[in-house]
């Protein structure tokens, strides 16, 4: 017996009977050989941790826009903290771990630089609109490894395609994400505007710290255990007072920070560089990397530009914006 049958023994021991078994797992478009020491869904995770587009993460913008400071969140560290919650959620509800862990560490993969801001932009000028989640599930398919794509089994690619919008996920891990990445952005663009200096502690909502705590930690603890205490019988859940008490608090956040025009002021540039990129990019198609190209061949110049600007970090962005579009100094030779 392999280590990867020993994983999915004890998974079929120990795991609920709405847990998605890996060893059901609907599997991959290109049929592979099993790994002898991975199940498939702790292949997907690792094959999506050392992923480019993984990589990037770290540079690009999760809330604040290039901020001074070490410990604001970017989209990497966002990831993260949607991992562990969701392995906590899926932990207390024995659910696969694995399969929650894999479709959080990928569902923005597919993010744009510049947050939602940089989404906004993509959305206006590519025909048919842009949504992050259906990029990052491109870029599972057919941008990653010189467009051959990861390969992911079937329930990763569908928990990152539906862990935002109206369609819910087919398994319920994929459900686990869709609470999870509320829980962890709600929460730490609180904690990072805060340390911004555009909330204080005592602006929180004092209904929501009567119910959820008062500190980080305590709001996360007490929404991620109510998540767990209400997801029962095939269900993933959250009581009608926390469900309240998350939009009351996304609705304070929008109010007092999303809409802040000291935290959001330099957003407002934001739209016309990639728009100016786009244009660009769509023009000169010459000066796409080749793999670019070859998507502007199958699908379009727009299709190929929207695609490699969705995939530059913040600082790439602005270096190719200013490459193309600054003047540059000169020097008279002798």
């Amino acid at each position: 017996m392999t280590v990867r049958h020993m994983c999915e023994e004890r998974e079929r021991r120990e795991l609920s009977p709405f847990a998605a078994q890996a060893s059901n797992s609907k599997g991959r478009k290109r049929p592979e050989e099993p790994s002898p020491v991975r199940t498939c869904y702790q292949r997907d995770t690792d094959r999506i941790v050392h992923s480019k587009a993984f990589r990037r993460l770290m540079h690009k913008t999760q809330v604040f826009l290039q901020p001074e400071g070490d410990h604001y969140r970017t989209r990497m560290t966002h990831t993260w903290e949607v991992s562990r919650i969701a392995r906590t959620i899926a932990r207390g509800t024995r659910l696969n771990e694995d399969l929650a862990e894999a479709i959080s560490l990928g569902h923005d993969l597919g993010h744009t630089p510049f947050g939602h801001a940089g989404e906004r932009a993509l959305n206006s000028v590519m025909p048919g609109g842009f949504r992050h989640n259906e990029q990052s599930l491109r870029v599972a398919e057919t941008i990653e490894r010189e467009g051959e794509g990861l390969n992911l089994c079937y329930e990763v690619l569908d928990g990152l395609l539906c862990h935002t919008g109206e369609v819910a996920p087919q398994t319920l891990e994929g459900r686990i994400i869709r609470y999870a990445d509320r829980i962890a952005y709600i929460n730490h663009d609180i904690d990072d505007a805060i340390r911004a200096g555009i909330l204080r502690f005592e602006d929180i909502p004092e209904d929501v710290s009567e119910l959820l705590g008062s500190t980080h930690s305590e709001r996360i603890n007490a929404l991620v255990t109510d998540v767990i205490l209400n997801s029962q019988d095939g269900t993933i859940g959250m009581s009608a007072q926390c469900e309240q008490a998350m939009a009351h608090l996304r609705t304070f956040l929008f109010e007092r920070v999303y809409m802040n025009p000291v935290a959001k002021g330099e957003e407002r540039k934001i739209g016309r560089l990639i728009a100016m990129l786009f244009e660009h990019y769509c023009a000169n198609p010459s000066e796409l990397p080749h793999e670019y190209r070859e998507v502007g061949e199958r699908e379009g110049l727009e299709r190929a530009a929207c695609d490699y600007i969705a995939g530059m970090t913040d600082k790439y962005a602005l270096f190719k914006f200013d490459e193309i579009f600054v003047p540059k100094s000169w020097t008279l030779l002798d």
